[in-house]
């Protein structure tokens, strides 16, 4: 057992009953490492294996290493590296089974941040990575990059410099065409967001939910408005709002269409008058006909910059996390809601507490996650280091 795995975090109470699904232990990375940003978890491959791409491998660097995971083996093994590093990025696999890794940073631990305005792209047969070689209109991390039904990719949002000496959230929007290898503009978004959840729709329409907007404070705080991009019309509209604001959340498509939303907080990097001081443990579900949302029941524990990913059964595992009230360390429980009943089973919990992880599911149906924090801030036993984790592990339900 490693250092690391042995650190098991905690939260609320888990639901009754026995647990549902297992995790067992996979391959470790060959360096601890943390995805903050859900858009840059490792992709499944067209050939059943999993890059993962870039990360940070000590608080505030990133990496430019990458990585294949052989579900046959259980084992990580060395892949072609990025060309530059970055974290707070956004990988998408596209139609040819490529994979776009755009913009993000390559370090936040000193000042002035540095916003990637590059892009490059992953060929699984010659196991390399290619610059794209227009530049994004604006540098970005914490963006969204969702793939459309024609085969473009849509960034929208982030964090970036709006003006000189001044970062803030993002409302611009730009699409790349693999067909070129180029990008165009594409209409704003109506409201500025970072750390916000994209989900394409059935119907090719992109639903964008909450995020981190602007205030006229130095900390910007989580919002409920929701907006809906239309590719063929390539316009922005609103659509109904969150009844609770939300950051650091997940959005996840059912199997019906609707939209379920979990976890999150309304605060920023600091609190804000108004705003739950802590994560959310009530949940929402976004039905496309009506554009409203409605209450989805609650999770067994409120969760920030947890992952949650759809199974072949339908049901959604959510996993990890932390609280956004500390974020001192990462959660070993996970649960598993289940659309028809609209009700949350406890599962089984991960092996090693962990949120900033990345999470995949396998061609199989199992679910990979790997790396993470374990200890951060006043938990961790080297105050002002992150306490990341190599461990990698499966669940199977």
């Amino acid at each position: 057992m490693t250092r690391s795995s042995a650190l098991i975090g905690g939260g609320r109470p888990a639901a009754a009953g026995p647990a549902t699904g297992a995790w067992t232990p996979a391959g470790e990375l060959p360096t601890a490492r943390q995805w903050p940003s859900a858009e840059e978890s490792a992709v499944l491959l067209d050939d059943g294996t999993v890059l993962a791409a870039g990360g940070a491998v000590v608080r505030g660097t990133a990496t430019a290493e990458c990585l294949l995971f052989q579900p046959r083996t259980g084992a990580w093994e060395p892949t072609g590296n990025l060309t530059e590093p970055r974290f707070l990025h956004s990988l998408t696999k596209l139609e040819n089974g490529h994979v776009l890794a755009v913009g993000g940073v390559p370090q936040t631990d000193r000042l002035p941040f540095r916003f990637l305005d590059s892009a490059e792209v992953y060929d699984p047969a010659a196991r390399t990575w290619t610059p794209v070689p227009g530049k994004l209109s604006t540098g970005r991390s914490t963006h969204t990059a969702t793939l459309l039904p024609d085969g473009t990719v849509l960034v929208a949002g982030g964090e970036g410099v709006r003006s000189p000496g001044a970062v803030r959230p993002l409302r611009s929007a730009e699409l790349f065409r693999p067909a070129t290898g180029g990008w165009t503009p594409a209409e704003p978004m109506t409201d500025p967001r970072l750390d916000h959840r994209a989900v394409r729709l059935p119907d090719g329409r992109v639903l964008v939910v909450g995020g981190n907007t602007a205030t006229a404070g130095p900390a910007p705080v989580g919002q409920a408005f929701c907006e809906l991009y239309d590719p063929v019309a390539g316009t922005w509209s609103p659509t109904g709002s969150l009844r609770l604001p939300r950051s650091g959340h997940q959005a996840t498509l059912l199997t019906d269409g609707s939209v379920l939303v979990t976890g999150g907080a309304g605060l920023g990097a600091r609190k804000a008058r108004g705003h739950t001081p802590g994560s959310q443990w009530r949940t929402e579900r976004y039905n496309p006909a009506a554009g409203t949302w409605t209450p989805a029941g609650n999770m067994p524990a409120g969760r920030n910059f947890h992952r949650a990913l759809l199974l072949p059964s339908g049901r959604v595992l959510v996993l990890g996390g932390a609280d956004s009230a500390t974020y001192d360390a990462g959660y070993a429980q996970a649960a598993l809601y289940d659309p028809r009943s609209r009700v949350w089973l406890r599962a089984g919990g991960l092996r090693t507490g962990r949120f900033y992880c990345s999470a995949t599911l396998l061609a199989d149906g199992r679910v990979l996650a790997a790396g993470g924090t374990v200890r951060a801030g006043a938990a961790d036993p080297g105050y002002g280091r992150d306490l990341l984790t190599a461990t990698s592990e499966i669940f199977t339900e």
